[in-house]
């Protein structure tokens, strides 16, 4: 939670989870971070449901799982089309697609990281040759360099980016907990507007320089979690036996 009283005369970032969700809108390209539920914002993702938005296009390693992460939202149909590399953890997303409910591209992680990575550094697009000869190339812009082939990845950016962090600054410095520190660094880039979910919001200059991974000009907004909601596969389980 906010310390320092005296925070509310500088610049801060930090919003309310209502002011956040105004942000959301009908047909927005939204970029979602975290890898199989791990580092996806629970509040962010409620908080989209709750305002009942809806065809949204979805940018996300992954679906998640039907109850969790950006899951949630290709379960409660609110995404018309998608951009992963991997829906297979999600039926639901499955079911949709071949229904013809849920248009979905996929594309290899990596060059999914990299084209988000590009998106955030202001770059056109990357250069590639996985896929090379095969149907992957229908279709894509080609290059010869140093003798090789390669074909053109655009960038990939979004008009909404939504990040879980474990601790921010004021100024939106964010620091990640162990493997949550996947996707986010690369989404938290790449959005027109990034609003991280923070678990402990604390006082400029409070946090250690080396460990923060997503510098604060990165991030426009900051708001604070309430924690996750859902149950993971291994609690599930455990409930069960």
């Amino acid at each position: 939670m906010l310390s320092n009283t005296n925070e509310t005369t500088l610049k801060t970032k930090l919003i309310t989870m209502e002011e956040a969700a105004a942000l959301f809108y009908d047909g927005m390209s939204l970029m979602v971070g975290g890898f199989g539920g791990v580092g996806a914002p629970p509040c962010l993702i409620n908080a989209i449901l709750d305002q009942n938005i809806k065809d949204i296009f979805m940018i996300s390693n992954d679906t998640g799982f039907p109850w969790i992460g950006p899951g949630k939202l290709i379960t409660e149909k609110r995404i018309s089309r998608l951009i992963a590399s991997h829906i297979g953890s999600n039926p639901e997303a499955g079911k949709q697609m071949h229904g013809g409910e849920l248009a979905v591209e996929f594309i290899p992680q990596g060059t999914l990281a990299e084209k988000i990575r590009a998106g955030g550094m202001g770059l056109g697009g990357i250069l590639v040759d996985v896929g090379l000869g095969t149907v992957v190339e229908s279709g894509k812009q080609k290059v010869d360099i140093n003798s090789a082939t390669y074909m053109v990845e655009p960038a990939l950016t979004a008009d909404v980016s939504i990040v879980y962090a474990q601790k921010a600054d004021t100024y939106g410095n964010l620091v990640y907990d162990k493997s949550a520190r996947n996707t986010n660094p690369l989404v938290a880039m790449a959005g027109n507007i990034t609003i991280a979910e923070v678990e402990e919001i604390v006082p400029a200059g409070e946090l250690d320089p080396e460990c923060i991974i997503t510098p604060g000009v990165f991030v426009d907004y900051i708001v604070q979690s309430k924690g996750v909601d859902w149950e993971w596969v291994w609690e599930l389980k455990q409930g069960t036996e």
